[in-house]
């Protein structure tokens, strides 16, 4: 079976997608950069960084692993977890892609033959990149872990704080509210003033956040992981004061979820400085 290149797949992709031309000669907006990063950007320590179980690594060499949740197990294959051995609350992820979370904060309620599927299920071989290729998941070996359950005394759910990161600068936060339950997100800039752009597919949370009595060191935290890449998304908690590392995304929403107002597709597209391919060169494999 013969596949198209990325270059074409991918304009086939993100039009079906988006109903959008995607200009790879010259990207201007912020999806369309996402889209040249996958297709041309592949310095290897992406592989690890996408990775749940192997980015951690990276965390304590670069802030510590303070800011790492507590690893309870780790799993070649779906049929090595042992439910038994684990507490009455966890969380058990695929480290090969997203969406692969099973969180379960009762065991007893756990109906254990459909999480086993689910598990299985996860494990498929490239079924992550197959889709929108994302190049980073391309050779992350399928893997499972579990972490502790993390909660915060008087909510329901915690706060996801997502640092969008350029050249290694965070230039704004995303906050998500509610996750599972009544999903909101709002964005604010560096000085905690919220911005009125949106993604119109998520619900805008209309009160205002608190900004968190530690956010200059979040921010610490985010730009040394973000490091000199072109564009990262680097996503902490903050929990009763304590920092703790989440993931780090380098194709947020597949490169297909669009900004609104429409001017700040570009805005934030003008932040991304892409870099250049040599002569004759078909990707970037280094920093």
């Amino acid at each position: 079976m013969k596949f198209l290149p990325p270059e074409i797949y991918m304009k086939y992709y993100y039009e079906y997608y988006t109903g959008r031309k995607l200009n790879l000669e010259n990207p201007t907006e912020f999806n369309e950069k996402i889209q040249w990063l996958k297709v041309y950007y592949h310095p290897p320590i992406l592989t690890q960084l996408v990775d749940k179980y192997k980015v951690r690594d990276y965390v304590k060499e670069k802030v510590g692993a303070e800011y790492l949740n507590d690893l309870l197990a780790v799993y070649d294959k779906a049929s090595d977890v042992n439910f038994e051995e684990l507490p009455e609350k966890f969380v058990i992820k695929g480290v090969h892609g997203f969406h692969f979370n099973l969180i379960v904060k009762d065991k007893k309620k756990l109906n254990i033959k459909k999480a086993k599927f689910l598990l299985h299920k996860w494990m498929q071989k490239n079924q992550y990149y197959r889709g929108g290729l994302e190049w980073a998941y391309k050779h992350v070996p399928q893997r499972l872990i579990a972490e502790k359950f993390l909660e915060e005394i008087g909510k329901k759910v915690i706060n996801d704080y997502k640092f969008f990161c350029f050249n290694g600068s965070p230039k704004f936060v995303q906050i998500d509210v509610e996750r599972g339950i009544n999903d909101q997100r709002a964005f604010y800039d560096l000085d905690w003033n919220k911005l009125e752009f949106y993604n119109k597919e998520n619900t805008v949370y209309e009160g205002e956040i608190k900004q968190p009595e530690n956010f200059e060191e979040m921010l610490r935290i985010a730009k040394k992981l973000a490091d000199k890449f072109p564009f990262v998304r680097v996503d902490l908690y903050n929990i009763n004061g304590k920092i703790l590392f989440g993931e780090m995304t380098f194709y947020p929403s597949d490169g297909r979820k669009l900004f609104y107002p429409e001017k700040y597709n570009k805005i934030l597209g003008d932040y991304i400085e892409l870099p250049k391919l040599a002569n004759g060169k078909k990707e970037i494999t280094k920093l």
